[in-house]
């Protein structure tokens, strides 16, 4: 609209174009499906302008003063430095409880070794306080017959996450490269604005400000024909999946994904920096896997008889890969859970077997 006002006579239309991905199709696509200025969008920019004014010129000079010189304060980030300032002071009078866990080594009868943890005493669930109630239950314990109580199997599913919008992205670029918000953020414009390839500059990701999960159709069916390609069918689900937004999600934009999935990581890893590669197969990945089929396991959870005590070992088996076909590391995170949480539980383990005792570790 300003831009529109200084160069561009009064007589004269103006129009506006509307880009997610700066590649040549995009473009082409934006030019020919120009629309009007919308009055309602810039009159709310203005108004988000005067907010600026109303919180910055008040406040910032008042953090010069009480702190130093240079601070600045305005509608969003006064905002949340107060919700860290309030989430801290719930931090400074938190009061810690000791509590204590009882993992218990066990073996069956062929030898075949596997942990369970302390659950109940009694039919209720157990409360350790302190040490010295740890080891008089450790005690009592060490002098117990274990049996297998019951077993039960649950068949459950994981499904793919949703492709990134702009906090989870930094998130898991945060966990899986170590990267920093302002790191994170650099690289995805550098992507976002195009890298030379061999058919020239091509951005390789969509707009990375978002808070939208929505992907554009034609994104969709490309990466399920893509899928298709190289997996087969059975790694499709009958329909594509669709993922909500937030409730309050502005969606102006899509979700971050890939301009095209046909340029896959490795074959334009030659082109990319070693950060630009990493975080690009990171998205790349978390998009693909958006399209392909739960992964399925089964739960297996083992309740364990120790006169009147009860232990409880939980155990999950991948059946079908699904997603983590691609997405191979969350495997390995799944695998990273709690000790007393995955068991490696015998798959020849029967109710009514006798356990031997081989370890207890208190914590």
């Amino acid at each position: 609209w300003h831009v529109a006002n200084r160069v561009i006579a009064k007589n004269q239309s103006s129009y506006r174009i509307l880009l997610n991905q700066i590649t040549r199709d995009a473009v082409l696509n934006a030019v020919n499906n120009k629309g009007q200025l919308d009055m309602n969008k810039v009159n709310a920019q203005q108004a988000r302008r005067v907010l600026d004014r109303l919180v910055g010129y008040k406040v910032s000079p008042f953090l010069w003063k009480t702190i130093y010189k240079g601070l600045s304060a305005g509608r969003v980030q006064s905002v949340a430095l107060r919700q860290i300032v309030e989430r801290d002071a719930e931090i400074e009078v938190f009061v810690p409880e000791e509590y204590w866990n009882i993992i218990a080594a066990l073996s069956t009868e062929k030898k075949e070794k596997f942990k369970a943890r302390l659950v109940n005493k009694n039919g209720k669930a157990i409360k350790i306080k302190n040490s010295k109630e740890s080891s008089e239950i450790v005690k009592e314990l060490s002098s117990l017959s274990y049996h297998v109580k019951d077993i039960t199997k649950k068949k459950t599913k994981k499904n793919p996450n949703p492709p990134f919008i702009t906090s989870t992205l930094q998130q898991e670029a945060a966990r899986r490269a170590s990267y920093t918000v302002a790191r994170t953020m650099s690289i995805a414009q550098s992507l976002y604005e195009g890298v030379e390839l061999s058919e020239g500059s091509v951005g390789l990701i969509t707009y990375m400000r978002t808070d939208s999960t929505r992907v554009a159709a034609e994104a969709i069916y490309e990466a399920r024909d893509f899928i298709a390609g190289k997996w087969g069918n059975e790694q499709l689900p009958a329909k594509p999946n669709y993922y909500k937004s937030r409730k309050n999600a502005q969606d102006a934009h899509e979700a971050i994904r890939p301009t095209s999935v046909k340029n896959t990581p490795e074959d334009i890893k030659h082109f990319l920096t070693s950060e630009q590669f990493k975080l690009y197969t990171i998205i790349w990945n978390r998009f693909v896997a958006s399209q392909m089929k739960p992964a399925k396991y089964t739960n297996i959870t083992v309740n364990i008889t120790a006169g009147d005590y009860e232990l409880r070992a939980s155990d999950s088996h991948l059946d079908y890969e699904g997603f983590l076909e691609i997405y191979k590391d969350l495997k390995k995170d799944d695998d990273e859970d709690d000790e007393s949480m995955k068991s490696d539980i015998p798959k020849t383990i029967a109710s009514g077997d006798n356990l031997y005792l081989i370890k207890i570790n208190p914590s």
